[in-house]
């Protein structure tokens, strides 16, 4: 691979604003890369999809990612990998693809009860996919606590954080996993790490212990650089990287999202688009 190649960017696509938990792992870690990440924002949230939707408008956002020369695609969305993510690398079977899935070893290996929660879409945990990532990690002494929340990903989308509206679903929706002991709980949608602090706030409130947080992008960054430097497609340039974002929804929100979730981002690299 030549040197130009090194230099394309890596392309990020999610339903909306959720990725950014997942950029700013990849920023951290792999500094001189550059990305271009899309937000289907127009179409937010993925959540209440169904699965030929999911397919489909997966494929076409990929398409639209490779079309702009993208080295490699990174599915920043736990709904889409689920439902698309054999679509898509059906569809481009000589790219590098990289989904996400809910992060059921790291939580294994840290829990100590054998309780885990996992807070996700109702599209994810109905997903074939997933079922069968459970059914190859079941044993008789784990158990997984499956909590679907919807309209989460929702609020936080708006910006919603610290609304009374937002802690209200939060705390709905721990309960039953306070209830049942979890001592490990992962957080099954980028979205969510935007109110890991609140999960803990309002967990604290009810038990005396703090589960282990397990955010489902941080396992990207490892499988990316591995399958970057099989390919020679890793950027050893000293050239100052882009971070470029193209929206399908407002750009006014997204940059509001920006301003909050990732600040080093310039907004002047935005641009919307109808696709």
């Amino acid at each position: 691979m030549n040197q130009l190649q090194a230099d394309a960017p890596v392309g990020i696509f999610d339903s909306g604003i959720g990725g950014l938990s997942v950029v700013r792992h990849l920023r951290n870690q792999l500094p001189q890369e550059s990305f271009l990440y899309f937000a289907d924002s127009a179409n937010n949230p993925y959540g209440d999809r169904d699965t030929e939707w999911l397919a489909a408008r997966s494929i076409k956002i990929a398409e639209y990612l490779f079309a702009r020369g993208v080295k490699a695609l990174v599915v920043a969305c736990n709904t889409a990998t689920a439902a698309a993510i054999h679509a898509i690398r059906a569809q481009f079977p000589h790219q590098i693809i990289i989904g996400l899935e809910p992060g059921l070893k790291p939580a294994i290996a840290a829990t100590r009860n054998g309780h885990i929660g996992v807070l996700a879409t109702s599209a994810t945990l109905r997903s074939e996919k997933f079922a069968a990532l459970c059914k190859q990690l079941a044993k008789p002494d784990l158990h997984f606590h499956l909590q679907p929340c919807p309209g989460l990903a929702d609020q936080i989308e708006h910006g919603e954080l610290q609304s009374i509206q937002t802690l209200d679903m939060v705390r709905h929706y721990l309960t039953p996993l306070i209830s049942a002991g979890c001592d490990s709980l992962v957080l099954g949608c980028t979205h969510y790490p935007f109110v890991a602090d609140q999960i803990i706030n309002l967990w604290q409130q009810y038990s005396s212990h703090t589960p282990v947080l397990i955010d489902t992008g941080e396992a990207v960054i490892r499988h990316l650089r591995n399958l970057l430097n099989q390919s020679g497609l890793l950027n050893t340039d000293t050239s100052p990287p882009t971070l470029h974002w193209v929206s399908t929804g407002q750009s006014e929100t997204i940059t509001e999202a920006l301003r909050h979730l990732l600040p080093e981002a310039d907004s002047r690299n935005m641009e919307s688009v109808s696709l």
